[in-house]
């Protein structure tokens, strides 16, 4: 028995996750940048440990920021969601560009922090649905048999008992687990039933702040939703939608919102990731006019929310000083020595990531679970098609990918998606009227497809 790769036993669980082991799963799906995946490892790792510190010293030890250095598509992005993934930990990726400083229009830095708790309720609520959903389903499916066949009346069913005692509701017990067995069985799916179904008695409105229009969306329903009642229709509906809408209806009922809500903050504030991308975009000149004026005084803005400050959210307040940043950036006009100090001073981890080569492309063709090659053969198989690639073959893509990342703008390894789609272009438009079922591609396939295009260095910077 192999007790090295326990995680390929069974699901691990985040408190379980230690360093060697994250990298591990890391490996899984993203090739090389051991750096990297040390350091988010790391990081991750004292988050359990903080929570398992006692005292006051618990809310002191703050997470250690990021910050990741490479051009785009070396594995900055999937390194941060894959992480998120493994902690089951609110995720959300923003492109520090798209802020501008308070005053002028756009999105203020907070937005971050809102959408990052929006997410982790989504999350919260999904989780609990799922635990309820058996029950969920057992009381739709009984209000569904109420609709189909209503149980009798009280007058009647006393003069039923005068004069069959317990007949009458034998009778119906059989005619519902018949009827039961049927919806079941999806035979009854077509059938229409008139359904009482809620209606949105009230707009969704956007707050204005200081700082332009807020992502603070307020549903007046779920604000005064005491003061007022909520508005029913009755409506004509097939059993499939039938069971549906009262299946989504009970799992609102027995999930205690109070309760999500609570633990989405919890999670948002202890567990929560923030990935801030194209960093370097707002790192300007000294410049106190034109274009670059906002830049500084968005990095200004970004700091109270990584330093840990209180952000005002539909759900109450949250606070950020243990929800863990990381930055990214390619750094080429800039350095990271170049952002203001004090936002330099809150991401003490800097990583730089290794430039993507031949070898590491034929890795990321063939290694990963989710692996491009392996992308498309499952497309190719819904068709009845097998294609098997020869090792030449993926060389000879790596090559190629390798070369027009040379000659034109290094995009890493979103290089391969476009080799990939030039590649199978034709195949894949033709394979469903082709009676072939065994494609090979060979490397000088691979070549024919492709090296003119290669030669051609204008042509190549717009079709690859």
């Amino acid at each position: 028995m192999n007790e090295n790769k326990p995680a390929l036993k069974r699901p691990i669980t985040p408190e379980a996750l230690t360093p060697m082991q994250i990298v591990a799963e890391l490996d899984k799906y993203v090739i090389g940048q051991d750096k990297a995946k040390r350091s988010v490892a790391i990081a991750l790792r004292n988050r359990w440990r903080r929570q398992k510190v006692q005292g006051e010293l618990k809310d002191e030890i703050v997470p250690n920021n990021i910050i990741m250095i490479g051009s785009t598509g070396v594995g900055k992005t999937e390194i941060a969601r894959r992480l998120a993934r493994l902690a089951q930990a609110p995720f959300i990726k923003v492109e520090a560009s798209k802020f501008t400083e308070v005053g002028y229009v756009g999105r203020d830095v907070e937005s971050m922090v809102r959408d990052l708790v929006e997410l982790a309720v989504s999350m919260v609520k999904s989780e609990k649905a799922t635990e309820v959903e058996e029950l969920a389903k057992q009381q739709a499916e009984d209000r569904l048999l109420d609709l189909l066949l209503p149980r009798s009346r009280k007058k009647s069913r006393t003069e039923e008992a005068d004069l069959f005692p317990k007949q009458a509701e034998v009778d119906l017990e059989d005619t519902r687990k018949k009827l039961r067995d049927q919806l079941r069985a999806g035979r009854l799916d077509k059938r229409r039933v008139e359904l009482d179904v809620a209606t949105k008695a009230f707009p969704t409105i956007e707050i204005f702040s200081s700082s332009g229009v807020e992502e603070m969306d307020i549903n007046v329903q779920e604000a005064f939703g005491g003061l007022f009642p909520t508005k029913r229709k009755k409506s004509k509906v097939t059993v499939a939608d039938a069971k549906n809408i009262l299946f989504q209806e009970e799992v609102q009922r027995l999930v205690d919102l109070d309760k999500v809500i609570a633990e989405a903050l919890e999670r948002a504030q202890n567990s929560g990731i923030v990935f801030v991308d194209e960093i370097d975009k707002v790192v300007g000149t000294k410049s106190t006019v034109g274009p670059d004026v906002s830049r500084e005084g968005v990095q200004r803005d970004i700091l109270p929310v990584v330093e840990g400050c209180s952000v005002a959210t539909k759900y109450g307040m949250v606070k950020t000083d243990h929800i863990l940043f990381i930055a990214a950036g390619a750094f080429h006009s800039h350095k990271p020595s170049d952002l203001i100090p004090e936002l330099q001073g809150r991401f003490p981890i800097r990583v730089e990531l290794d430039t993507l080569t031949k070898h590491d492309f034929v890795r990321i063709l063939l290694e990963p679970k989710n692996a491009l090659l392996k992308q498309y053969q499952a497309l190719l198989e819904t068709e009845g098609v097998k294609v098997t690639f020869t090792k030449e073959a993926v060389e000879e893509i790596a090559a190629i990918a390798t070369r027009v990342n040379e000659q034109t703008e290094n995009i890493g390894a979103r290089r391969l998606h476009t080799v990939m789609t030039t590649l199978l272009d034709e195949m894949l438009f033709a394979v469903p009227e082709s009676r072939r079922k065994n494609i090979k591609v060979t490397a000088e396939i691979v070549s024919e497809k492709l090296e003119k295009i290669v030669e051609d260095r204008d042509l190549s910077r717009y079709i690859l």
